[in-house]
């Protein structure tokens, strides 16, 4: 049988940003994928930055980190959830790392002296790393998300290239444009003239779009997406609503509903293999609108306003909440609001605590305090990263008896540094992407929390951090009742510390919320769901 062509599925969004592309687009990616089809996402991101990871969370929330070490936006956290396959590299571009590579290529005088000029340089550059994810990783279809809104400035080399690219591929590319149909309270209207006007952009600069999804908040009337479908060029049929439902794992249902992956199947001339199976997924949110019982989780961090900087952190506890048939309530601390004599009523009611991740030392002593609290109350406990750090700082303070304790990216001048810069990280002077980054190793010590959670020796989990466990201190630790439960096989770093007289007190260095999907939930999470609901009982 011969090999299936690679088909590009390019995502725009108008009008407003926040619509959920990612969504859609993770959307239409699980519902190619449950027929049959090897698909994956990538997102075009039309800032200068490299990557997000020297991004303020207020500004862009959560970097979202791959096996392979790319510090990506959080949009690819969305992708993995839903289609549970990896992401690279690949998946993830930026104008800025367009511009670096093509930079790059010019100072190597490969351009042979040409002038290097936005058409045809940036935008060959751009067309080739789309085209990368089916000529080297080898997808039947690649969803290809362009961040920002049709109009921006930032936006349109990433445009033009997708445009040249169509003509290129013909039927093997298609166009989705997501906008927004507002709801106007005053005339009780629906307003369909920001898509018109967002269409007509979108054409402006060279592009037809095939399918229109369009979000709002309420439902649309035949004869409105009638009017959409006539006044933009578009199949009444590919005109597909996106109303506001109670969980973003509802919206691929809903565009099955609409027959959306079967349009797309039609515009791209894919052969059908089979029919769309998403009864796991059914599975999975019916136990969640079925579950009664809650379970209250406090989750302690210093960007709470922003809900968005630990994204994959709360979707990976609301998938262990519904397996374990939970809703969850869940409770965002600001870490600077809490201190020694406030953490009794701060936390307060609360079934299990989460000490979030984090650079900095602002909010860090309220971290200290909330596993403090968590410790001595034996509350169930999970640690991440940096509050992996802010456990061993907290133990070394009030159990081993050294008092001014910390990490030294904290304090410097600490006498007692058990959380240290790692020696690859002292001549380092860049910031970005140059942290312990991607997926490593790890050994599990048999008889711990840890073991049991996973059920196995080894496990690979994914970094993003500067300054580890001081093994100097290991041996102290280890005779007061905090156990290193987790190593690096190669390196001896400590990933994984735990109290084993307490219910269950787990920290880890790694990002365990990175790996967490839909279908397969990640076994750290499932523990600690598991401690907090029999701790409660």
């Amino acid at each position: 049988m011969a090999e299936l062509e690679t088909r590009y599925v390019f995502v725009t969004g108008g009008v407003a940003s926040s619509l959920g592309k990612g969504v859609i687009a993770a959307s239409l990616a699980k519902l190619l994928q449950s027929r049959g089809y090897s698909v994956t996402i990538q997102k075009l991101d039309p800032y200068l930055n490299i990557d997000p990871g020297t991004l303020n969370p207020y500004e862009h929330g959560e970097c979202y980190v791959t096996d392979d070490g790319a510090e990506t936006d959080l949009d690819l956290g969305h992708y993995e959830r839903f289609l549970n396959v990896p992401t690279s590299q690949d998946n993830n571009v930026t104008t800025g790392r367009i511009y670096r590579n093509v930079i790059t290529k010019e100072r190597k005088g490969e351009y042979l002296g040409k002038t290097v000029q936005i058409i045809p340089h940036i935008t060959d550059e751009i067309k080739r790393n789309i085209m990368l994810m089916g000529t080297r990783h080898k997808f039947d279809v690649v969803v290809t998300e362009i961040g920002g809104t049709v109009g921006d400035i930032e936006s349109l080399p990433f445009i033009e290239a997708v445009r040249q690219l169509k003509w290129e591929l013909g039927y093997r590319a298609m166009f989705i444009h997501l906008t927004l149909v507002p709801y106007l309270n005053a005339s009780h209207e629906l307003k369909t003239k920001p898509t018109q006007h967002s269409v007509k952009a979108l054409l402006e600069n060279g592009i037809q779009p095939d399918v229109l999804v369009l979000r709002s908040e309420h439902e649309l009337s035949d004869d409105l997406r009638k009017k959409v479908a006539r006044f933009c060029n578009v199949e009444a049929d590919a005109v597909v609503q996106s109303i506001d439902v109670k969980t973003i794992y509802e919206v691929p249902i809903k565009m099955h509903e609409q027959h959306l992956d079967e349009i797309a199947m039609r515009k791209l001339q894919l052969p059908a293999k089979h029919d769309a199976d998403m009864s796991d997924w059914i599975k999975f949110l019916e136990k969640r609108s079925k579950a009664t019982e809650t379970i209250t989780v406090g989750l302690v961090g210093k960007y709470v306003e922003l809900p968005d900087a630990y994204k994959s952190i709360i979707e990976a506890l609301n998938h262990a909440s519904t397996y374990n048939d939970r809703k969850l309530d869940l409770r965002l601390i600001h870490s600077e609001v809490v201190n020694a004599d406030n953490a009794a009523e701060k936390l307060a009611g609360l079934d299990g605590i989460i000490v979030a991740p984090g650079f900095g030392q602002r909010g860090t002593e309220g971290k200290i305090e909330a596993v403090k609290y968590a410790r001595e109350n034996d509350i169930p406990f999970l640690g991440i990263c940096l509050g992996m750090q802010m456990a061993v700082v907290e133990f070394a303070r009030n159990v081993l008896g050294m008092e001014k304790a910390n990490s030294s990216e904290m304090d410097h001048t600490t006498p007692y540094p058990v959380i240290d810069l790692m020696e690859s990280q002292k001549n380092i002077t860049n910031m970005g992407g140059t942290m312990r980054l991607g997926g490593y190793e790890c050994k599990l010590k048999k008889g711990t929390h840890a073991y049991e959670a996973y059920g196995k020796e080894f496990v690979r989990e994914r970094h993003r951090h500067r300054y580890e466990y001081n093994s100097k201190y290991l041996s102290d630790y280890e005779k007061a009742g905090m156990v290193a439960s987790g190593v690096n096989p190669e390196t001896g770093l400590v990933e994984i510390v735990e109290i084993p007289s307490l219910k269950w007190f787990v920290a880890c260095q790694f990002h365990p919320e990175y790996s967490s999907t839909v279908l397969k939930p990640h076994a750290l999470f499932m523990a600690f769901v598991k401690a907090v609901i029999a701790s409660k009982n």
